[in-house]
């Protein structure tokens, strides 16, 4: 039997639909339409099934446990509790429900979106207005739907059973940081562990747009309690700062009259991202001649895999987090199977890791 939702249609029964394990889908929003419209959309794809719909935040929850959805689309403006409110409460009722978060605020409400994923929303994509429901609309939430899903638990435990990378030889002098979709809230986990006497600088380098990246600076310095600046030509890099790429260019580092500077690149990458960890891995493993901790956190694909190989060979440190609380085991997948990684934990457990094998050099 299916469930049936607070007035909502009957969902269909998962095991009459062709493949196995299919993604289970829960639709968050007060908009009939927008309900209507998605479970359509995703009925369509074969590899996933609608098994609920709610109207409200607090339906929704209270279906979690009678549907088990691997990704939950929410709405963030809602009668009654929002999408921000309820995030921490889905959290809770379902940890291992992926949330991505579709709602009009993502337009140009940058604050509630960082503000969501911060929270642990895996990723987030904008409601087009009436009408921009289109095929390229569909495929585009439908790669994303099947992203979050995951990968099986036994495929997950065969890549992390690749032997940790013990050929890090020399202690680092500044540590850089990628992340993609899961990111920012792996990040926030991260930085709230690393502790206020530990004076390296950190570069960051997280997928988002460009107007997105002001309060995503906000959000990390809060997060971490030292100041943040956004990457630009001829920046010096200084202890006890963090560095953020800007959205429409990579971060790149080099050095200059005997100090560490940043720059920006525009080129191509293979991962075909803007900003890319790739080129910002590389060009900090050359300028600090392999005295690098570099981390990979959540997010799809493989960025930054060259550049952590640049890095592991010129002696330095890979740490990479793992797949259970990855929201995309992508990014952090590719160095762990590669034989990269000094360690795979999870966000805060690998900045214990690495504050505990970054040496004396790294205190003030």
């Amino acid at each position: 039997m299916g469930v049936l939702l607070h007035s909502d249609h009957v969902m269909a029964d998962p095991s009459s639909r062709p493949g196995a394990d299919p993604v289970r889908v829960m639709i968050v929003d007060d908009s009939l339409t927008v309900r209507t419209v998605f479970s359509r959309m995703i009925k369509l794809a074969d590899d996933m099934i609608v098994v609920g719909t709610a109207s409200t935040a607090e339906s929704g929850i209270a279906e979690l446990a009678a549907t088990s959805p691997h990704v939950m689309l929410l709405d963030l403006e809602m009668p009654g509790m929002g999408g921000i409110e309820a995030l921490p409460k889905i959290m809770e009722a379902a940890p291992d429900t992926k949330v991505l978060v579709i709602s009009s605020l993502t337009a140009d409400g940058a604050e509630a979106t960082i503000k969501a994923l911060s929270l642990g929303a895996a990723d987030t994509m904008l409601k087009p207005r009436p009408g921009g429901f289109d095929d390229d609309y569909k495929a585009s939430l439908l790669g994303k739907i099947r992203a979050l899903k995951g990968i099986r638990p036994a495929e997950a435990a065969t890549a992390a059973s690749k032997p940790l990378s013990t050929r890090a030889t020399k202690s680092p002098q500044v540590v850089a940081i990628g992340a993609s979709t899961g990111g920012i809230h792996a990040l926030n986990l991260f930085l709230r562990n690393v502790p206020k006497n530990f004076d390296l600088p950190i570069l960051i380098t997280q997928h988002l747009p460009s107007s997105f990246i002001p309060v995503f600076a906000k959000q990390m310095e809060m997060a971490a309690g030292r100041e943040t600046i956004l990457a630009d030509e001829g920046v010096e890099i200084l202890r006890g700062k963090i560095y953020i790429a800007p959205g429409h260019g990579h971060m790149v580092v080099r050095k200059s009259a005997g100090r560490h500077v940043l720059g920006l690149a525009y080129h191509p990458v293979k991962s075909g991202c803007m900003p890319s960890v790739d080129p910002m891995f590389e060009t900090i493993a050359e300028s600090f001649d392999g005295k690098v901790a570099g981390v990979l956190l959540s997010g799809m694909g493989r960025d930054g895999s060259d550049g952590a190989q640049s890095i592991v060979n010129a002696g330095g440190s890979m740490y990479a987090q793992d797949a259970e609380t990855c929201a995309v085991w992508g990014m952090p997948r590719a160095v762990t199977e590669l034989g990269l990684a000094t360690a795979v934990l999870p966000p805060a457990e690998l900045a214990d890791a690495l504050v505990d094998n970054a040496g004396a050099g790294a205190w003030k």
